[in-house]
């Protein structure tokens, strides 16, 4: 009997739809060949489902998401639903909802680079010899969920010298969030090189003094981990100057939320970059990047972070080894047989070798298949 997995697959705004489909229709292709059976519910998250409900974050996708074995979404957001005004509802409250009731807080995000496209990144490919990092990201506090507050007609405070605004964001952080983030890297570390850099600004903010303190009382636990502490302005350079000299990295909310769009650079596309965000129940994966909106409903839009996430959720969420190992071959065969879809395709890709969504998806499938 075929083993089931109950997916909860949002399709969310933009490109979402497009590359969601992808992802099932490649999870489809793979189940047959190791006895496997998944199982979608469709729900409204971000944008569509403010549209549609009022709530980015529906009671009808809440119930969905705490009663499945994976989450899969796709992408969120869009001018559309862009908004300054504290009142009106917006996609991304929507995620951070999600994140926060499936009790996740930790994101990882691996880097690697596929041989076939090291000439996609605008770094030199010498550069990106070696390069195989991943990255820890908090997920539950800092600046996106400290306290925060604006005013308005201050006076003395504007630019005509009279009133003006004034708004606060804080960058909070309890102890055990910052433990039990250190030990996700350094158990991930374990399994790879055994080095960790952890990221923080301490020579300036109190938090990541702090931080800094706990991730070196963890480390005492893992003798046989290097440990390398990185001012996270010095690891924005150090991300273009030498990004080989990484393994795991390890960095607060707003820290990792920057630093991993820079580094999906490395790989030439934020259309290469997939995540997992894991933490003591349901875990969330989903592909780095937006939801494209300028390029939506074209069929143009890179299909290949949102078929890694699923790859993720076969390793982490259901342990289903050899599939994920079938599924990250078949993309780099397909990838090294000179597919691309525009976004990471070069001047000396041949034009009838520049794919859409679509055909991307089926060349996967198909290799599965053959």
């Amino acid at each position: 009997m075929s083993k089931l997995y109950h997916i909860a697959l949002l399709p969310g705004d933009g490109i979402g739809p497009e590359i969601a489909d992808q992802a099932k229709l490649v999870l489809d292709a793979l189940a047959p060949l190791f006895d496997l059976e998944f199982k979608y519910s469709e729900g409204l998250l971000g944008g569509v489902a403010i549209d549609e409900t009022g709530d980015p974050f529906p009671q009808e996708t809440q119930h969905l998401v705490a009663n499945c074995d994976a989450v899969l979404l796709a992408a969120i957001g869009g001018p559309k639903w862009d908004t300054v005004d504290p009142d009106k509802p917006r996609p991304e409250q929507g995620l951070l909802g999600l994140r926060k009731s499936l009790g996740a807080y930790a994101n990882l995000r691996p880097v690697r680079i596929f041989d076939a496209l090291s000439g996609a990144s605008p770094l030199r490919p010498e550069r990106l010899e070696g390069v195989d990092m991943l990255i820890v990201r908090e997920l539950t506090g800092g600046l996106y969920f400290g306290k925060r507050e604006r005013f308005y007609d201050l006076e003395g405070a504007g630019s005509n010298g009279k009133t003006g605004q004034r708004a606060y964001d804080t960058m909070d952080y309890y102890e055990y969030e910052v433990e039990r983030i250190a030990r996700v890297a350094f158990d991930a570390a374990r399994t790879r090189s055994q080095k960790v850099h952890s990221i923080d600004k301490a020579n300036v903010i109190e938090s990541s003094r702090m931080w800094r303190e706990i991730v070196h009382r963890v480390a005492a636990d893992y003798p046989d981990i290097e440990l390398i502490d990185m001012l996270v302005d010095n690891t924005a350079m150090q991300l273009i100057s030498r990004p080989s000299q990484f393994d795991v990295l390890v960095m607060e909310n707003m820290f990792g939320d920057i630093l991993s769009d820079e580094a999906s650079m490395l790989t030439g596309s934020l259309g290469m970059l997939a995540s997992a965000s894991l933490g003591d129940g349901i875990g969330l994966y989903e592909p780095s990047h937006g939801s494209a909106p300028r390029i939506a409903g074209q069929g143009v839009a890179n299909p290949l972070a949102m078929i890694l996430s699923a790859e993720m959720m076969l390793r982490y969420s259901f342990e289903e080894f050899a599939a994920a190992d079938a599924l990250a071959q078949a993309i780099d065969a397909v990838l090294q047989a000179g597919w691309r879809t525009r976004d990471i395709a070069g001047e000396k890709t041949p034009a009838e070798q520049v794919v859409g969504t679509s055909a991307m998806g089926n060349l996967i499938a198909e290799h599965l298949t053959k």
